[in-house]
């Protein structure tokens, strides 16, 4: 067994409670990583003798890693497309454009998205790939997380109603249903791991209610009920013309639909759910239905403003999420965990004008959600959300998953106050270090499984290619 020390961390946050706050935090601490787990944490005071590594981080903060529970890697190859029109119209531009990738692309994709991912902070992912045309397999991303070392939540997603049947996208891209199923077996049977700090679990999820049938939601949670632990993910409520479309396609709101296709409970988390209303998020509370946090996408696509607040009071679990490539235009977790906290302070609390003297505009309340509230989504949350209890927390028998921020650095000179809300509020910052699984993925600043520059080549190649 090899063991490293993490000695005189300047500021420890654990996130080890059950409250939504940063749990234990203790300056001067340790972490000692055993192999994969973390073995020992604590004060100084406490700090066991030795190791086969030892490192100082005297000027660091150190927390769990965090957990995106919602992304499109592909969609790094069509940033900043579609800059001003609506979520519709910008899907209809985009779907022919992706409907040329290929396996080669979303494997330059994936590792261009996974080593964003991990400089800011992110250790475990999940991403939605609902396009596969030509000879695109879900196998690709799984291989790429096993070889830069990260915690993969791979959601087999589809697309099966094209515009012939109803539906949103042009049926070039669309996929047999039969098919997909059989393909969604076939990734369970082979990639699924149930056990103790996996690295690889497979998630079953169907696009969205304009793209996919009826049939497919209700077949996919079937089959997903029956393998342990594959969980149901999903967009809804993300635009207001997703519910028009609900309402005239089936005749229900989004939410009521989900539930129609038995894709309500705890085993199912869904990206945006931006437009709940009262009932609809106190049916996700006592269902155990969790939602994903995507502000970046909610501000860049002008979509509107989730209820987290509400929702996290009603008992809702929410996560964080930095959705799409194309949608956000970016694979940043501290600028997520940044946007969430600030978002959710501007959201319309009272209408001014009917206040005395007529002011104009909306008012929000800088009260509505703390920075520690902020990283809490984006590693407790984000776990419970993926059915996870061994990841987004720093307490013996748990993955060793752990990120450092140098505190002496441009954008932390006077901090010393809160560290930790540092992160959130002054930033958003790179990692020095990450382990993943015990693992060092990034060490000072520098990647220790990934050649950054010819990562970036082949991208540019890529783009060169796909757009010739």
């Amino acid at each position: 067994m090899s063991t490293t020390l993490l000695k005189h961390v300047s500021h420890l946050a654990t996130f080890d409670g059950e409250a939504r706050d940063a749990g234990t935090e203790i300056s001067d601490g340790f972490v000692l990583i055993r192999d994969k787990v973390i073995a020992a944490c604590g004060p100084m005071s406490e700090c066991p003798e030795g190791a086969d590594r030892v490192l100082d981080m005297s000027d660091h903060v150190v927390m769990p890693g965090m957990v995106n529970t919602h992304h499109h890697f592909y969609q790094n190859l069509t940033r900043v497309m579609v800059q001003d029109d609506e979520l519709f119209v910008w899907l209809k531009t985009l779907y022919p454009i992706w409907a040329r990738l290929d396996d080669r692309a979303m494997e330059t994709a994936s590792r261009m998205a996974m080593a964003e991912l991990i400089m800011s902070g992110c250790t475990t992912s999940s991403d939605h790939q609902y396009i596969m045309p030509n000879d695109c397999t879900l196998d690709t991303p799984i291989r790429v997380a096993q070889e830069m070392g990260m915690r993969f939540h791979a959601a087999r997603g589809a697309m099966s109603r094209g515009e012939s049947k109803g539906g949103l996208p042009p049926d070039s891209c669309v996929e047999d249903e039969d098919a997909i199923l059989k393909d969604a077996e076939r990734l369970i049977t082979t990639y699924h791991d149930m056990s103790d700090h996996a690295m690889t679990r497979i998630v079953l999820a169907p696009c969205s209610a304009f793209s996919v049938t009826q049939g497919l939601m209700k077949d996919a949670a079937a089959l997903a009920r029956s393998y342990e632990g594959v969980r149901l993910h999903s967009h809804i409520a993300e635009v207001l013309s997703e519910e028009e479309y609900c309402l005239e396609t089936y005749g229900m709101r989004s939410v009521a639909y989900a539930e129609s296709c038995d894709w309500l409970g705890p085993d199912v988390w869904f990206a945006h759910a931006i437009f709940l209303n009262d009932a609809e998020i106190k049916a996700f509370a006592e269902t155990g239905t969790g939602a994903t946090f995507c502000p970046s996408a909610h501000m860049r696509c002008g979509l509107g403003i989730m209820r987290a607040r509400e929702m996290l009071d009603a008992g809702v679990t929410v996560g964080l999420g930095v959705d799409g490539s194309a949608s956000n235009d970016t694979s940043n977790m501290f600028s997520e965990v940044r946007f969430a906290q600030f978002l959710q302070r501007v959201a319309p609390d009272r209408y001014l004008s009917e206040t005395p003297g007529g002011r104009g505009g909306f008012g929000g309340t800088p009260t509505a959600l703390s920075a520690r509230e902020s990283l809490w989504m984006a590693t407790r949350g984000g776990a419970k959300l993926l059915g996870r209890d061994d990841i987004g927390q720093i307490a013996i028998g748990k993955s060793a998953d752990i990120i450092a921020v140098k505190r002496t650095r441009l954008g932390m000179a006077g901090t010393q106050r809160d560290p930790l809300a540092a992160l959130v509020m002054c930033g958003p910052f790179d990692v020095d270090y990450s382990f993943i699984n015990g693992v060092p993925v990034v060490e000072k600043g520098a990647f220790t499984r990934l050649d950054i520059d010819a990562a970036l080549r082949d991208h540019a190649d890529t783009m060169d290619r796909i757009y010739a």
